[in-house]
């Protein structure tokens, strides 16, 4: 059921891509951001093999630039040869140029390797990059339903700690209310010595409580 489920979610996914212009994914630090340590592990071969490619792109663009700054050196050599005036170096000279066109249709063959190998590479690298764009996805989907299971429970629990708050300070309110009450009633018999007698850890009248009206209007609000 799983598996089914998966697949259904996977083809959601997959459609939902079409059309879409999505950056490279592990060329974007919002994307590392998504994932935690399982979810990097799960796309780790996939991310591996989608820096392969852009790695061997850049090799192929730096190769082609490397044969196009050669072509243009020889073929200003060649011009240079041209030039020769005396038959002695005439003789080398046209050596020379034999030499660098037959470098040059070496070079051009190289090129157009290059050109052809690079051309793949963008159909390549979108293949792998929407491949690991589904698997993020699909990790950020359950990644985002295991959050909203937990934050239902979560609330569930602030709204139980809320309730179960506001009870006890109402109680917490009537017993410093009630301690209140005692305590003027002691000292207006005992006087100020009642601290000592009934040994308090704190004076009751410090506390400010609420009034017995404000009590009542507090237990209906709670109510």
């Amino acid at each position: 059921m799983a598996n089914s489920s998966g697949k259904s979610k996977e083809s959601v996914f997959d459609k939902a891509l079409t059309g879409r212009d999505i950056p490279v994914l592990t060329l974007d630090n919002k994307w590392y951001r998504l994932l935690d340590e399982v979810g990097r592990e799960n796309v780790k071969p996939l991310e591996n093999k989608l820096n392969e490619l852009l790695k061997a792109q850049g090799r192929t663009n730096s190769q082609i630039k490397d044969i196009k700054k050669l072509k243009k050196r020889l073929m200003g050599d060649i011009v240079s040869f041209a030039d020769e005036n005396s038959e002695m170096d005439r003789t080398a000279a046209e050596k020379k140029i034999a030499e660098n066109k037959k470098l040059l249709e070496e070079c051009n063959q190289k090129l157009d390797e290059y050109q052809e190998e690079l051309a793949d590479y963008p159909y390549k690298i979108d293949e792998i990059n929407k491949q690991l764009m589904i698997l993020t996805m699909e990790h950020c989907y359950e990644t985002m339903q295991d959050n909203t299971d937990e934050i239902e429970q979560l609330e569930d629990w602030v709204t139980q700690v809320r309730i179960e708050l506001k009870k006890n300070l109402i109680r917490k309110q009537e017993k410093e209310a009630k301690n209140h009450e005692i305590y003027s009633y002691m000292h207006d018999i005992f006087g100020p010595e009642v601290v000592d007698m009934f040994d308090l850890r704190y004076n009751p009248e410090e506390q400010h409580p609420m009034t017995k009206s404000e009590l009542e209007q507090k237990n209906q609000e709670a109510e």
